[in-house]
């Protein structure tokens, strides 16, 4: 069976509920999803530790990358993720794995593709292989409705009153079939 690890960091909620949303569909394609979140206690004097979440990491079959966009990037809490990653790198630990991402900002844009595009550069420099989202924009059911193809977007409006964060129902479905893309490619790879 295939193992998709799914390492995140959610500030509000939003990546939480697309990282949960990508496991289901890791599941519908009769994978097993690891959810990882990446929180700030991790954080000790600058530097991520966690050797838990290091081993479920090299143990899967694929790994999917999530963080919001947070001015134009990841979340500090996730950079701090992938700099503690730098061992597994210097062995070469994830090479060959299947790799995806995917994010969350409060605007259509705000620069999702550059949080996509640096995940994907870190996994090409772990030898990952890059798995894209390939599913086109359905205005009728919202799937891919930001358009993104390097891997998952989802937006919300901002929404400073403390309720329960709410992601569009088009990112949640865009979202689990990711997670079946991602355990397609991983049993066509293994």
């Amino acid at each position: 069976m295939v193992a998709i690890a799914i390492v995140y960091f959610s500030g509000q909620g939003h990546t939480h509920q697309m990282a949960a949303a990508l496991a289901q569909g890791v599941e519908a394609a009769g994978g097993t999803p690891h959810l990882l979140r990446i929180t700030g206690e991790q954080i000790v004097n600058g530097r991520w530790q966690d050797d838990s979440t290091l081993a479920t990491l090299k143990a899967a079959d694929g790994i999917a990358f999530g963080s919001p966009t947070y001015m134009g990037g990841v979340a500090g809490q996730f950079k701090c993720f992938l700099d503690a990653a730098s061992e597994t790198w210097f062995h070469q630990g994830w090479k060959d794995k299947i790799a995806g991402g995917f994010t969350h900002s409060s605007s259509p844009s705000g620069d999702k593709q550059g949080t996509l595009l640096y995940l994907a550069i870190n996994a090409a420099q772990h030898g990952m292989l890059w798995v894209g989202a390939a599913e086109m924009t359905n205005p009728e059911s919202g799937v891919n409705r930001l358009g993104s193809f390097m891997g998952v977007m989802g937006n919300s409006d901002l929404d400073m009153s403390g309720a329960a964060p709410k992601v569009d129902p088009g990112d949640l479905e865009s979202a689990q079939r990711y997670g079946q893309r991602l355990v397609t490619i991983a049993q066509k790879v293994a």
